[in-house]
């Protein structure tokens, strides 16, 4: 390291005790990727134009990107001024070892700009601190998990930027409970619980030498559809439905009339049962007169067997007894039954005394 380059670090670390400007430090990011780096300046800097100037020496450095010019012509670099949170936001995409020494500026008129430097230490490997995402997000009053990638154990912490920082496996972070976890080897998770609307900004993971910035968004939870019908007369009543959005909800209101809603529910239902009871008698009358019909043909096939009728009458006269015998005449015809010949038939009729 050169004598003039570290008299120009005692120099910008001089500056930077009076900056207004908090941005991180140390970066560790991979060749080839992107990273968003948030810079948080004073409120009254809000109608001011924020630049991302690269270079060593903030008197010989180059700005690349600035808010009244959203995209540098390269598009390698983008700028997003949040005046709400008093935080701009630059993004720096396919990174390279060239990417190393940059500036957080505010353009200040008839004076010197306003400025906070910060290093990116760009690998080919493993990033020795990096988050899945940058991004994340939850619902008022829900939780969120930062999971933050480490090579080497060291004094890990979770901050807010611009504020404070925990480390202690359970704490509180502007009064929100925050769990730290290290069970995982090369990870330590934080958990941030009972969300609330202020919660939204920039956090850091903190692993000593270097940060990672976590972007997380609250959300307002959807409210619950409510329906409010009188069943006395008839009267309007008010849907009010809510679709959660990913920023803000949005929020739609129907209005219709409760008696001819009944009403038309009422005909329509007693209509589906006389269906109902259609279809079923229809179901019920197929198989009775199916099991009717079967029947009859199964009676009609039922063999005849021989039939005899004999009926016998007796009367009296003054000179004897007669009978009178009816025989069956198909009977006969299928039995037909001729005396071998040369034989006699006798009867024998017995007189009354």
């Amino acid at each position: 390291m050169t004598a003039s380059y570290v008299v120009y670090l005692i120099l910008t670390g001089l500056i930077g005790i009076y900056s207004t400007i908090t941005t991180v430090s140390d970066v560790s990011v991979k060749a080839g990727g992107s990273i968003s780096i948030p810079c948080l300046y004073d409120l009254s800097y809000r109608n001011h134009v924020k630049y991302l100037c690269k270079g060593g020496s903030f008197m010989l450095c180059k700005i690349v990107v600035q808010t009244n010019q959203q995209k540098s012509s390269s598009q390698r670099f983008s700028i997003d001024d949040d005046v709400n949170q008093t935080t701009f936001t630059v993004t720096i995409n396919d990174l390279s070892e060239r990417d190393k020494y940059y500036w957080c500026a505010i353009e200040i008129k008839n004076w010197k700009d306003v400025r906070q430097y910060f290093k990116l230490s760009v690998t080919t490997g493993v990033s020795s601190l990096y988050v899945d995402q940058q991004e994340m997000s939850a619902f008022e009053g829900g939780s969120v998990t930062v999971m933050c990638h480490h090579k080497y154990l060291k004094a890990i912490q979770w901050c807010r930027l611009g504020t404070t920082c925990v480390m202690d496996p359970r704490q509180s972070l502007l009064s929100t409970p925050v769990t730290i976890n290290e069970s995982v080897p090369n990870i330590f998770s934080v958990t941030m619980s009972e969300m609330r609307m202020e919660n939204s900004g920039w956090y850091l993971c903190n692993n000593k030498d270097f940060q990672m910035p976590v972007h997380i968004t609250v959300h307002e939870l959807p409210s619950i559809k409510t329906t409010s019908i009188s069943s006395t007369t008839p009267s309007t009543h008010q849907l009010t439905s809510t679709e959660p959005h990913s920023a803000q909800p949005t929020n739609s209101t129907v209005i219709g009339t409760s008696g001819e809603n009944l009403q038309d529910e009422r005909k329509s239902s007693t209509k589906v049962m006389a269906i109902i009871m259609i279809v079923a008698s229809q179901l019920l009358l197929v198989p009775a007169a199916f099991c009717g019909w079967r029947m009859i043909r199964r009676y009609k096939r039922k063999p005849e067997g021989p039939v005899v009728n004999e009926t016998s009458q007796v009367g009296s006269a003054s000179d004897g007894l007669y009978a009178t015998i009816v025989h069956n005449q198909h009977i006969a015809a299928e039995k037909k039954i001729e005396p071998a010949d040369g034989s006699v038939i006798y009867s024998t009729l017995n007189t009354k005394t």
